[in-house]
């Protein structure tokens, strides 16, 4: 009798949540950041599931993390306050909430700029 794998590795394999998901309060994107840029913009996807964004500051101090929220900010139209990074302070691969915008409007906007 061989075992066969039912756990969450078989299961979602292959499987894409995107690089925006919904939340009670608005959305969460998921970022690959590239510290340290010329400029701060998007460049392209990294993958299916998240972003790639270039920043301008360095990964010091939090600079890089400041600089990735004022722009996602800035380019959703929503206050600076507004864009946290909840997840992977430390890590290229971040996550960022967004309050006040629904997941579909932030998809809508981030998919505008990716064309």
């Amino acid at each position: 009798m061989t075992a066969e794998s039912s756990g969450p590795a078989a299961s979602c394999a292959g499987v894409s949540k995107g690089f925006v998901t919904r939340t009670r309060d608005g959305a969460r994107i998921k970022l690959r950041v590239s510290p340290g840029a010329r400029s701060t913009s998007i460049a392209g996807t990294f993958g299916e599931d998240a972003i790639k964004l270039r920043v301008a500051a360095p990964p010091v101090k939090g600079r890089a993390n400041a600089e990735a929220e004022r722009y996602v900010a800035e380019l959703l139209g929503v206050t600076a306050s507004g864009v946290s990074v909840i997840r992977g302070s430390s890590a290229r691969t971040k996550t960022v909430v967004v309050r006040g915008l629904e997941a579909e409007e932030v998809r809508g906007i981030l998919t505008g700029r990716l064309s």
